[in-house]
């Protein structure tokens, strides 16, 4: 599979890495929340032990077969393929494909969230703030109900996620939010590489409370596992 002509920064940045065209490699991301930060393209290609502890924990939590979204260039359905865990990893961007496919994960599709074929698993992984990927609080919502089609009796989301609040915060500490306007962690991103900037993109930042209550309401158990230093939490949801 090729990549694609389309806009694909994040793939483009991932092969150049891969076949070392661009050891540098890195993206630019552009928020409508906060000033343009530089993604090096390595940080996708992290070994287990320069992951962050929070998506170790997950990894030991998986089981079953998995289904891994947001799947990037592949390191965690790699590592869970060295354990034996049937994965299928999938993303959306056809560049980020390749990169899994030519690094030998065995089983690889290009969906996004919510066109993934029928099938059943016992684990949907979503990492690196995975959750993200629903884009708002309706998108949550929706998601929370179609994962229930992908999922067996008593299957699990391991999923991490972080409330982006303290960015709100006025010089006081008190939060400043538009009462009126969507959800404070709902975040519109871009990506740029090489001058080739992508379609934008909505990526959710949810507090604790609000995937407890979405969550809930969706009919599943949920169960914070972790929480690191930069109040990123790791949750199970579990399929009642």
């Amino acid at each position: 599979m090729s990549a694609t002509a389309s806009p694909d920064p994040l793939g483009h940045a991932l092969l150049a890495y891969l076949h070392n065209t661009d050891p540098k490699a890195a993206l630019v991301v552009h928020s409508n929340v906060a000033d343009d930060e530089e993604l090096p393209a390595q940080y996708f290609f992290r070994s287990l032990w320069e992951m962050p502890e929070l998506e170790r924990t997950a990894l030991e939590e998986c089981r079953g077969r998995i289904l891994d979204l947001g799947a990037g260039a592949g390191c965690h359905a790699l590592e869970l393929q060295s354990r034996g865990f049937q994965v299928k990893a999938v993303d959306v961007s056809p560049g980020a494909v390749q990169v899994m496919e030519e690094r030998g994960v065995r089983e690889v599709a290009c969906h996004d969230l919510f066109s993934v074929p029928a099938a059943h698993y016992d684990t949907i992984l979503m990492l690196m703030n995975g959750l993200g990927l629903v884009g708002t609080l309706d998108g949550l919502e929706q998601f929370l109900a179609y994962a229930r089609t992908l999922l067996l009796p008593g299957g699990q989301i391991l999923a991490t996620s972080s409330d982006i609040a303290y960015l709100f915060e006025d010089e006081d500490g008190a939060l400043v939010f538009n009462l009126n306007g969507p959800y404070h962690g709902e975040v519109e991103y871009r990506m740029t590489y090489k001058g080739e900037t992508g379609a934008p993109f909505h990526w959710l930042f949810a507090g604790a409370g609000i995937v407890q209550d979405y969550a809930e309401a969706a009919g599943y158990e949920v169960e914070f596992v972790a929480e690191d230093e930069q109040e990123q939490y790791l949750v199970r949801l579990t399929v009642r």
